[in-house]
């Protein structure tokens, strides 16, 4: 058993790789770590995009493509990657279904995340249309479209689980914002029934960022602050409670005994920013049952090779409570709020500027290949 399996198998939490690569696919790489306990897989712009520019694996599939839309041509190579993961994890997927209607777990796994062009992001029917296109292009039951969790993106969010499509909220920074986020997904799962379609097939998990708000908080802060580094973790132990609280609420039972899957909450940007944390800060100590945690090559190594998931902070209510209440001993110059509202503004920001360079990279390519 690795570390992997015992983190899923001992622990409830689920290990996604947030990364995906055309090679990975190619030579078995991808195989291997599904292998090893990886049990779904995510990605976005920026990640295509560091692919893109320093692989050659996607030459071949942009051989005398110079005529085409860019946009067009890149989810192409996006949904054929995607669709390819989906087959890699496909036996997790259906041994999850297994599990998921014997009522062992609430959940499946086995899902690959493809996100909607970030230009979007504030453009609610557009999200709807290309979540729909793209959903219906990989044509896998166990793909999963990422939108942004942001005020736009919540009606989006219902209407495409509404319209049965599994569904990755991200960009998720606070917990308010969380609770909106739980609300859409409610919603959504309301429709769906509204129209006759079975709520078991529709997986959902809400990706909430993590070191990010520690690199925005500590920077307010002062140099050697004991609270530097323990602000992220201290909300995710607050949406851990947020989704114990509302998962137990009478509106969720009743779609839990309707046959729907629980809503996971997803822990996203989980490397370590700063140098000098400890490399699995943001692994070890936030294992919870019924979490996924969505790690870059290096932090799922590491956690591979010395991870310790008996040190959580999440291991019961009273732990949980503890961890949450660093919340309240942050001084009155940190507005979490204000530094929340400003991660959301600046990833999408981000994520647009990772994509228009993924463009210009797919141009630049097809031009060299035409």
């Amino acid at each position: 058993m690795t570390k992997l399996d015992e983190l899923f198998a001992d622990y409830g939490q689920s290990p996604w790789i947030d990364n995906i690569r055309r090679d990975w696919l190619n030579d078995g790489t991808l195989a291997a770590m599904v292998a090893k306990g990886v049990r779904g897989v995510t990605s976005n712009p920026s990640i295509f995009a560091k692919t893109l520019s320093t692989s050659s694996a996607y030459d071949d599939m942009l051989e005398g493509k110079g005529d085409m839309d860019v946009e067009v041509l890149f989810e192409e190579l996006a949904v054929r990657d995607v669709r390819d993961a989906c087959d890699v994890l496909s036996a997790v997927y259906a041994s999850s279904v297994s599990t998921f209607v014997e009522k062992q777990r609430r959940y499946c796994d086995g899902f690959v995340s493809l996100e909607v062009s970030p230009r979007l992001a504030r453009d609610t029917v557009a999200t709807v249309t290309a979540a729909k296109r793209l959903a219906a292009e990989v044509g896998r039951s166990n793909v999963m479209i990422k939108i942004p969790g942001t005020k736009e993106g919540l009606p989006a969010i219902t209407e495409v689980l509404g319209a049965g499509i599994n569904v990755n909220v991200t960009l998720i920074f606070s917990l308010d914002r969380y609770n909106d986020v739980i609300t859409a997904w409610m919603e959504g799962l309301e429709l769906a029934l509204k129209r006759r379609s079975d709520v078991s097939t529709i997986g959902s998990v809400a990706s909430f960022f993590v070191s990010r708000v520690d690199v925005a908080v500590d920077a307010l802060l002062p140099e050697g602050d004991p609270r530097r580094g323990t602000t992220a973790n201290a909300q995710v132990a607050g949406a851990y409670q947020l989704f114990k609280r509302r998962m137990s609420s009478d509106r969720a039972v009743a779609l839990f005994d309707a046959g729907a899957q629980v809503q996971r909450p997803l822990w996203a940007s989980t490397s370590t920013k700063n140098p000098t944390y400890f490399d699995l800060l943001y692994v070890d100590t936030i294992v919870a049952d019924e979490t996924v945690n969505t790690m870059p090559d290096t932090t799922l190594g590491a956690t591979l090779d010395h991870g310790n998931f008996s040190s959580s902070e999440l291991r019961n209510d009273e732990s949980i409570a503890k961890a949450a209440a660093l919340l309240d001993q942050l001084p009155p110059v940190v507005s979490l709020a204000a530094v929340t509202e400003k991660l959301e503004v600046d990833g999408v920001s981000a994520f647009v500027t990772s994509y228009e360079e993924l463009l210009a990279t797919v141009k630049e390519k097809m031009q060299a290949r035409s």
